[in-house]
């Protein structure tokens, strides 16, 4: 009997074939056999991110994907391929089979939120204004904007509005996203420099100014590099952005889609 190579791989690994074919939903939503394994794989490949409950750590809250309207053909292409300019990686053959993106996708499954039953609330209009008189200096959205936080054009259908809510009040403390982290170089004579974190190793560090000047240092000739607890961004009490106004900028944020290959085109 002669083997095709499809086939000697699908038996080594104990998956039927058509389990290794593209497919536009998942063939293993609902098996609790492909669940308990998908738990397994979520828990070793993206808990630390995402958080156990796939609510969020480092990474943005996953439970809520379908409910804001993405499909099983764009999840999969999202874990395949990754998610550019963020910390998303891609799992590319043979790494990661496909039989064992759907298995963690069938297991993100069980948790997903359902969809919500209240109207979206807030101005959109109006939240974009808000957005271009208090955001737009640090943060880029459809390739405009800034550069010294991160690029908020997905982060309305990435993170749940409790979450936008507590950063946008109180800013953050500690847990800064890679390539944000707040510093403060003193240099030998002058003023302090003050950035966020770009690169660092043993002997020099590289950040972006507030002016989003790339500089580089050699530690050993400065007289210190502190690394800074508060983030960059400032707190929006509502002496700063109004109850109505944060309303209309989640829901403003909330519409925005930027590059996401989970959403199908």
């Amino acid at each position: 009997m002669k083997w095709t190579y499809a086939a000697l791989i699908a038996a080594a690994l104990s998956v039927p074939v058509a389990a290794q074919a593209p497919a536009t939903t998942n063939p293993f939503q609902g098996n609790a056999e492909r669940i308990r394994a998908g738990m397994a794989g979520f828990n070793i490949r993206c808990a630390d991110c995402h958080g156990t409950d796939a609510k969020g750590v480092r990474a943005p809250d996953i439970t809520q994907v379908w409910a804001s309207g993405r499909t099983d053909e764009g999840l999969f292409n999202t874990i395949r391929n990754g998610v550019p300019n963020t910390e998303m990686p891609s799992f590319p053959p043979p790494r990661t089979q496909d039989y064992e993106i759907w298995q963690v996708l069938a297991y993100l499954r069980t948790l997903a939120a359902p969809a919500p039953t209240d109207p979206p609330r807030g101005d959109a209009a109006n939240g974009e204004k808000v957005f271009r008189a208090n955001c737009v200096g640090c943060h880029r959205v459809n390739g405009s904007g800034g550069r010294l936080g991160p690029d908020l054009s997905r982060v309305g259908v990435s993170r749940t509005r409790e979450a936008l809510t507590t950063r946008i009040r109180r800013s953050a403390e500690g847990d800064h996203r890679a390539g944000y982290a707040p510093v403060t170089i003193q240099p030998p004579s002058g003023p302090a420099i003050q950035g966020v974190k770009k690169n660092e190793d043993t002997f020099s560090v590289q950040i972006m100014d507030t002016r989003e000047r790339i500089q580089g240092f050699e530690k050993d000739k400065m007289k210190s590099v502190q690394d800074n607890i508060r983030s960059a961004m400032p707190a929006f009490g509502p002496e700063r952005i109004s109850d109505r106004d944060l309303d209309d900028l989640l829901r403003y944020l909330s519409t925005l889609r930027g590059f996401d290959p989970a959403v199908a085109q």
